[in-house]
């Protein structure tokens, strides 16, 4: 892996460079500042710069996104009216403390978030909600995988949903699909082409012109799907 940098007004960009068997260049950004680029194997330094270069308003721009997500994120009080998302709409939190109640729950009524919790301990709310979102991101995936069986032969071994930094899931050799719980904060359409790109992986287990073509076939418009989650994916979490 090598590493690069330039100068980009006051902003110094530097990246890792990883050679692939590819065609083309990916740029991947991850908070807090780590810029990784994706080149094919052969394409020398000069190129791979000018290539990011003609990126550079896009990629400041990125990071000043992250940056501002990181804050909010580092911000979250768990408090009555804070925000959160599910399947793209955002609900307002309302916590009922109720010393009675032997567990903490969550559960959507009239238009609100409502946890009731006998604590006010920040981190077993955020685990109340944690838990919350899983138990929803098991039900949407498994109603949607159902849905997308259709187009397909072969059926996952194993839904699994758990915490996933830097993916939104991924399928292992076995057949097994992993989720992030995350998901589900997504819009229907989004989490849709997440679940379908993995499904996808049960038939190419990679991103070759096949698996993009098969993808095509059970999702004429992926493209713009994709496009959405790489740049607002960002969003969602806490």
């Amino acid at each position: 892996m090598n590493r690069l940098s330039y100068q980009y007004g006051t902003q110094q960009i530097t990246f890792d460079v990883v050679y692939r068997k590819r065609k083309t260049l990916a740029i991947e950004i991850e908070a807090p500042d780590r810029i990784t680029v994706i080149v094919p194997v052969g394409l020398d330094e000069a190129e791979i710069l000018e290539l990011v270069k003609s990126k550079s308003k896009w990629i400041v721009s990125k990071l000043f996104e992250i940056r501002e997500i990181e804050h909010q994120k580092s911000h979250k009080q768990y408090i009555n009216g804070e925000s959160f998302p599910y399947l793209g709409r955002n609900y307002s939190l309302d916590i009922k403390y109720e010393p009675d109640v032997t567990f903490s729950e969550a559960k959507l009524y009239r238009g609100k978030l409502v946890v009731t919790t006998p604590t006010r301990d920040e981190a077993m709310i955020r685990k109340t909600l944690e838990n919350w979102y899983r138990d929803k991101a098991t039900e949407k995936i498994e109603v949607r995988l159902a849905y997308y069986q259709t187009y397909f032969d072969m059926a996952p071994k194993r839904l699994v949903i758990k915490n996933q930094r830097k993916r939104w899931g991924s399928c292992t050799k076995n057949k097994e699909l992993l989720f992030n719980w995350k998901c589900v904060m997504c819009p229907a359409p989004i989490l849709d082409y997440i679940v379908a790109h993995e499904m996808c992986h049960l038939v190419h287990m990679n991103h070759s012109q096949e698996f993009w073509e098969l993808l095509k076939k059970v999702l004429p418009d992926y493209e713009n799907r994709k496009e959405w989650l790489k740049n607002n994916g960002l969003r969602y979490d806490f």
